[in-house]
């Protein structure tokens, strides 16, 4: 076990007084959250074991699962952790997975889920996001799980919208480039329905299914607004580039929102079909998978 501290004496340190344990060998998980947490103390454990023996001996704010292990022996470990630190926030990251693990994981109210290969950039992200997420266990509400039909109620927040877009690429299967091309739809149709249809108002939720058949892959996403009309707003998207590619995304931006319309735009040309209902508030993204 090795225990690895940056600036201990530091005020900033000390004030905040949060840790993070991660588990393994590997240096370059224990590099990427050192840079990511750079005020946060950092401890390490060799394997599940000893980080179950020093979890129950003090505190820590948020844990790290080494590549070692596999989904289902690190689904073990937090039913553990949930024993004695229920609100603890857990990152698995691991080299072997199953749709079942990924399901098992967010039972267990895993804060996220990383199988490798995976982009150092992706894990920054959620590290980050697990610092400040709100009432982050109540985010993700299962209603019914298989491998082959997944359902859920997630809250109308970014962090959250981020959280569900990672669960369901590991969740998928999928080979590429399938796989990229439903998860990049599924992220711009769920953070259109939690912008525009949920207000980013995190009392409100977005209702998600996906189906995996044997042929294809259908998510269906449905938000608590009043809807739109899809027409109107792939005009609008068209009259922006038309006039000024760049006006409608400053703008947004400048609001601290996503340019609207291009979105959908962007799922239309990744999936095979894309078919809103009449109130506009509920739509499905359908992907064929056709062997080449």
């Amino acid at each position: 076990m090795t225990n690895i501290q940056h600036d201990a004496d530091s005020p900033k340190r000390a004030s905040q007084g949060k840790s993070v344990l991660v588990i393994g060998r590997d240096h370059r998980v224990a590099e990427i959250v050192a840079a990511a947490l750079p005020d946060w103390q950092l401890e390490r454990a060799e394997d599940n074991e000893k980080a179950l023996l020093m979890l129950q001996a003090q505190h820590f704010h948020l844990l790290l699962t080494g590549d070692e292990t596999s989904g289902q022996q690190d689904v073990e470990l937090l039913r553990e952790v949930r024993r004695t630190r229920p609100h603890l926030r857990l990152i698995i990251l691991t080299n072997e997975s199953t749709p079942v693990d990924v399901i098992a994981s967010m039972k267990e109210r895993a804060f996220s889920y990383f199988s490798a290969p995976y982009a150092a950039e992706a894990l920054t992200d959620m590290l980050r996001h697990a610092t400040d997420a709100p009432v982050w266990d109540e985010g993700i509400e299962l209603l019914s799980a298989t491998p082959e039909w997944l359902s859920l109620a997630a809250r109308c927040d970014l962090r959250t919208a981020d959280r569900l877009v990672q669960f369901i690429h590991e969740f998928s299967d999928l080979p590429e480039p399938h796989r990229d091309d439903v998860g990049s739809a599924f992220r711009e149709i769920l953070l259109n329905a939690v912008e525009h249809g949920g207000n980013l108002d995190p009392s409100q939720h977005v209702v998600i299914s996906y189906v995996r058949a044997r042929d294809a892959v259908i998510c269906r996403i449905k938000d608590p607004g009043e809807g739109f009309s899809l027409e109107q707003l792939r005009e609008s998207a068209m009259a922006d580039i038309h006039d000024d590619p760049l006006q409608h995304i400053e703008s947004r931006k400048a609001q601290g929102k996503r340019a609207g319309g291009y979105g959908v735009l962007l799922a239309k040309s990744l999936v095979d079909d894309l078919i809103y209902n009449e109130k506009g508030n509920e739509v499905m993204l359908i992907k064929y998978l056709h062997h080449k």
